[in-house]
């Protein structure tokens, strides 16, 4: 590593965000709350598919019902073992490939509370002071390179492993590969693009919990499980040269905030499935060759892209948590899911529901349900 090349520019410093207790996260964000406002989502989904990139505005935050928040705190009861078991799953995993020496960059802001609960594992069950920190990736743009270079400038000599909650066709997957790929080259580096996750449905990763598309209960709400911050943004007015990627903290909402019963609520399944996610996990690296990612996920989307005659592919969000994303942040067309039965499912088609939005069964999908936004001013309205 050239020291000269990665330290030369002035790097801003973290300041404390969000809702979570220090120790579990530093979020590598420059504070934006004042400096823009949210837009609408019919307007934001016009802007978007008129060319305006998506991480220049932000979407207003969906304010769930009574009913649905209720949802949520049920599904969390009914899968906190299962989240807790895939978190030791991947935690394990990464403790077998790279060792005790690594650092956790969890990709805000769905891989944040991912992120907080793999650490907490390795410390409640390895004793492990694991450094965690959150920073941007945007498609499309990249990984935030000033996050990066803070976190190699204050941990030589540990490994980074990158975190996020789930993956759906795999873009993030993809720009982070690159990402890393320019990175490594620009500054003569060599980070390991790894991205471990929890549902691993788009068969797109090497570390995961399961490829099974379930239900991760974070998935359900936006900033209110995530440490009270928005999604990530990147506008030449607002950042700088030598500046961190931006986000709000919305501290007005620390009444609704659920971030740390989400975790809280998962970390004490800990004890209990220690023993199992350490069976799982040297099963899986053991049969390593059986699990190379595939992008199975890719082909489904490909086949539901030339049916419905949806010219951009980035229009098809597949998977439980990228579906819950375009119904609380897009304009959605309609949803297909495998099963309205699915208990997987039972706050998207409430979501659907209370949207008004059409809900198709197909079966011949790798994942349980698929969100298909609406094409603005287009034929599918």
């Amino acid at each position: 590593m050239e020291q000269g090349s990665l330290y030369t520019a002035e790097l801003m410093q973290p300041i404390k965000m969000g809702s979570y207790p220090a120790e579990d996260v530093t979020f590598l964000l420059k504070e934006i709350s004042g400096l823009m406002e949210e837009t609408n989502t019919e307007d934001r989904e016009e802007l978007i598919q008129a060319g305006t990139h998506y991480s220049e505005m932000l979407p207003v935050e969906y304010q769930p019902s009574a009913e649905y928040i209720s949802l949520f705190h049920q599904a969390l009861q009914t899968t906190a073992r299962k989240v807790a078991l895939a978190s030791g799953v991947v935690a394990e995993s990464i403790l077998a490939r790279k060792g005790k020496e690594i650092m956790l960059a969890s990709l805000a802001r769905a891989g944040t509370p991912i992120g907080v609960l793999i650490r907490r594992y390795l410390r409640q069950i390895h004793q492990l002071d694991t450094p965690h920190y959150s920073i941007s990736i945007i498609r499309g743009k990249g990984i935030d390179e000033n996050a990066l270079r803070y976190i190699l400038e204050h941990h030589p000599g540990k490994g980074i492993q990158f975190v996020d909650g789930w993956t759906g066709k795999g873009a993030i997957t993809s720009v982070l590969h690159e990402s890393i790929s320019r990175f490594n080259q620009k500054f003569h580096t060599r980070l390991d693009a790894d991205l471990a996750v929890l549902a691993d449905p788009g068969h797109c990763v090497q570390t995961f919990g399961t490829r099974e598309d379930f239900l991760i209960p974070s998935a359900c709400l936006n900033s209110t499980v995530s440490g009270l911050i928005s999604r990530t943004v990147h506008r030449d007015d607002l950042i700088a040269a030598g500046e961190f990627h931006g986000a709000k903290f919305y501290r007005e909402w620390a009444d609704e905030d659920v971030s740390n019963l989400f975790v809280n609520t998962i970390s004490a399944h800990f004890a209990d499935i220690a023993d199992e996610a350490k069976a799982k996990a040297a099963e899986l690296i053991s049969h390593e060759d059986d699990h190379v990612p595939t992008w199975k996920g890719m082909r489904d989307i490909g086949r539901i892209q030339q049916e419905l005659q949806i010219d951009d592919v980035n229009l098809i969000k597949p998977g439980v948590g990228e579906t819950t994303r375009v119904l609380l942040r897009r304009v959605p067309w309609k949803i297909l899911v495998d099963s309205v039965e699915n208990p997987n499912l039972a706050h998207i088609i409430m979501l659907a529901e209370d949207r008004g939005v059409l809900v198709e069964e197909r079966s011949d999908m790798s994942y349980s349900c698929c969100g298909i936004i609406r094409t603005m001013g287009g034929e599918n309205q």
